[in-house]
């Protein structure tokens, strides 16, 4: 089995995705073509120097329809020749481009791949493509259908975590972010984004709250009670599934739960030859990629069973690994995953997370794969795993090391 390393990762800064945010005005395609353009100029590739990009968005409707991967190469500098490959698996999509892209050059399926993601949450709402799974009566039935912050809510009260454990993680998220850019932690990886004139529209995460506290959020509205305990009454048929739980504690609100930002992220994927054509040096191999199934009600404990698979696959154990980037899609999934294997909370998410500076959907695993492997290399660590929950009940993970 032929290795494959990481040789770059490059991402736009998150900008808030609404009407107002930075990023609003630059489509989907634009920025993932500046996010291409860079890996390209950066690592000095030119012609048919990568066999694919793959490249993950999850609404893909609108202008996030068609093949996006396919028109960001021909909005791209890089030549035509390269195809593209658009790919949806929902909060994970990002991360599963670049485990396609590892396993691809495993198999000898070309020396080099850009892999990573793209969501501009502001312009393509997210759930505006629709879901069989929520809208189609014998499947949503079947399945025990809930909304994801519903799901967040059931974890929070199936293990145990309060409201204040959701909030303090929550304010050490933005703690650790504002400390991260004010340290120039993210500066390798960091693509400014300018206009058709050359003047810089984003060049720092715009979501985050510096000085967030537990006063503030404690002010806060939980965000799923209404749909839960009102109409439609989704907290029943989480019970029908869950009928141990008397009632669901719904702790999730917008200051510990995810934001919805505009980004995008790519990671230059290769082989040893690769590198040594191109005179590149590898920074990390990507030792093991893994995809679950999981419950589709409770829906997000996959990162969970995903390490466990990835650890087990790898002949690996937990305390192998020296740091872990956990997607904050909300508190009590990463409280969840702390727990499980009771891991020290100073070692995961160091940097902050998607509570501080968003969750653009299908960039966000190609994001922390990268925000991962800066760490390890600021701190001087080896091995990494960066892992997600994901929609209808699915993990992933991707597990790292330094070379």
């Amino acid at each position: 089995m032929i290795d494959a390393y990481i040789y770059d990762t490059v991402r736009t800064p998150r900008g808030k995705g609404r009407k107002d945010g930075a990023l609003h005005e630059v489509t989907s395609v634009r920025l993932s073509a500046l996010v291409l353009n860079a890996l390209k100029d950066r690592n000095g590739l030119e012609g048919h120097a990568v066999e694919d990009v793959i490249w993950g968005n999850v609404t893909q409707v609108k202008e996030q329809g068609g093949c996006l991967a396919r028109t960001a190469v021909l909005a791209s500098d890089l030549d035509e020749a390269i195809p593209g490959l658009a790919i949806n698996r929902f909060c994970a999509s990002g991360m599963e481009a670049v485990n396609l892209a590892a396993n691809q050059v495993r198999g000898g399926a070309g020396e080099a791949y850009i892999a990573g993601g793209v969501e501009m949450m502001g312009r393509v709402a997210m759930g505006s493509d629709g879901a069989a799974i929520a809208v189609d009566p014998s499947v949503a039935m079947d399945s025990y259908f809930v909304p994801q912050g519903i799901s967040a809510d059931i974890i929070a009260t199936e293990y145990g975590f309060t409201r204040d454990q959701a909030d303090a993680l929550a304010v050490e998220s933005q703690n650790r972010a504002a400390a991260a850019w004010a340290d120039g932690r993210f500066a390798r990886s960091i693509l400014e984004v300018k206009d058709q004139n050359g003047l810089t529209i984003l060049d720092r995460d715009e979501y985050m709250r510096p000085g967030t506290d537990m006063q503030a959020l404690g002010a806060l509205k939980p965000s799923f009670k209404e749909m839960g305990e009102g109409m439609p009454g989704f907290d029943a048929v989480a019970k029908l599934k869950y009928p141990h739980l008397e009632r669901i504690e719904h702790i999730h609100h917008a200051g510990n739960s995810s934001g919805i930002v505009d980004g995008a992220a790519g990671v230059l994927v290769g082989s040893k030859a690769f590198g040594e054509k191109w005179g590149l040096k590898p920074r990390a191999r990507i030792r093991q990629t893994t995809k679950i199934g999981t419950d589709p009600t409770i829906m997000l404990t996959g990162p969970v069973p995903a390490t466990e698979k990835a650890l087990r696959d790898s002949g690996m154990t937990i305390g192998d690994i020296d740091l872990f980037e956990v997607n904050e899609a909300f508190a009590s999934v990463v409280l969840r995953f702390m727990q499980a294997f009771d891991v020290d909370p100073d070692v995961v998410n160091v940097n902050g997370g998607s509570i501080a500076m968003g969750h653009p959907l299908g960039a966000t695993g190609a994001i922390i794969i990268g925000t991962l492997l800066d760490e390890l290399e600021r701190s001087d660590r080896e091995v990494g795993l960066a892992t997600l929950c994901i929609a209808s009940g699915m993990g992933a993970a991707t597990i790292i090391e330094r070379v």
